[in-house]
């Protein structure tokens, strides 16, 4: 049997512990409240964040990293993205040698610019070949209600990828795919919650449909473009970690960033929607950081940077979709 160990007890982390245990892995579940671990192994559920979903009985439950991490084949990390380096340098010490390191995060290191896959790396201390990715129109209430989904699991080593796709396929509601282009789907995780905080925002001002689908075809442009400038695969945005990600992400009601950029929309400050937000809404810090890759590499995301001077800057909503429409006009082309 496949031993894995999920670090985070956020929805996402319990809803993906909750698939790799149906689909006949032992699984552990890492979380750093003593409280909520104890709620998961005595009432298989997770109140705070995953309230009335029944998860199994055999998952279980540690606030103890190196229990968590005993023997594990893989060792999935679904931490907010900007607390994955000092909780992984405290965990290294207690990773297996052969384990594999699979992120669920979507986001962009601050500072560093840095993709969740290249913080592992050096960070662990691991080969390429060692870390994985997943991502995908992967909302996680679906997901914990049995709702049909599919996502896809990038890693440079193929057969690594398809070890994990085994691990994780759950017939007939969780489809993996497999994917080489480890650059492509994280920058379409991380990025897609940037352009949904601007579609939040668009909708938030009571703006209709052409905004929002202007939004969202312009923000996979840009996706597409910084993609380009790293070494991505065009193709990769086409798919479930780009467009499919990008859509999920940008019209449901269940999407945390669209969420946080609809109260932003409406007039609330920053401080007023932190202060409501249960869970991280990760393009909130990230869009900096994916404006400094971007302006790093000369590449240019305009929706990126008005997102960014609404959230920390002061600009209003208003401004900034004053800004959007007074840019120059420019042929519209695939990926430009």
């Amino acid at each position: 049997m496949t031993k894995v160990a999920v670090f985070g007890t956020g929805s996402w982390g319990t809803t993906f512990a909750m698939v790799l245990t149906e689909a006949g892995n032992e699984v552990t579940l890492w979380g750093r409240r003593q409280e909520l671990v104890d709620v998961i192994d005595r009432s298989h559920m997770n109140t705070d964040y995953l309230p009335g979903v029944a998860l199994p009985p055999a998952l279980r439950a540690t606030t103890d990293p190196e229990r968590a991490l005993d023997g594990a084949d893989f060792v999935v990390l679904a931490v907010p993205s900007q607390l994955l380096r000092p909780n992984l340098a405290v965990w290294r010490a207690h990773i297996p040698p052969e384990a594999v390191l699979v992120s669920l995060m979507k986001g962009i290191e601050l500072g560093t610019t840095k993709r969740m896959s290249e913080v592992i790396r050096e960070v662990a201390e691991v080969p390429e070949k060692r870390v994985a990715v997943v991502s995908g129109p992967n909302l996680a209430k679906e997901i914990a209600q049995r709702q049909p989904a599919a996502t896809v699991v990038a890693c440079t080593d193929e057969s690594v990828a398809e070890r994990l796709q085994a691990v994780c396929h759950l017939p007939p509601w969780f489809r993996p795919y497999t994917n080489p282009d480890v650059v492509g789907v994280e920058l379409g995780g991380a990025v897609k919650n940037v352009i949904a905080l601007a579609v939040g925002v668009s909708a938030g001002m009571g703006m209709g449909d052409n905004v929002s689908a202007m939004l969202i075809t312009r923000g996979l442009a840009e996706i597409s473009r910084l993609g380009a400038a790293l070494g991505a695969d065009p193709h990769t945005f086409a798919g479930l970690a780009g467009m499919g990600d990008l859509v999920a992400t940008c019209t449901s009601p269940l999407s945390r960033n669209r969420t946080f950029g609809e109260n932003l929309g409406r007039g609330m400050t920053l401080a007023e929607v932190v202060a409501a937000t249960k869970q991280t809404a990760e393009g909130v810090k990230s869009c900096e950081s994916v404006l400094a890759l971007a302006r790093k590499h000369d590449v240019e995301m305009p929706i990126t940077e008005v997102v960014v001077g609404v959230v920390h800057d002061g600009m209003s909503p208003a401004e900034a979709g004053m800004l959007l429409m007074s840019r120059s006009p420019k042929p519209e082309r695939y990926g430009v």
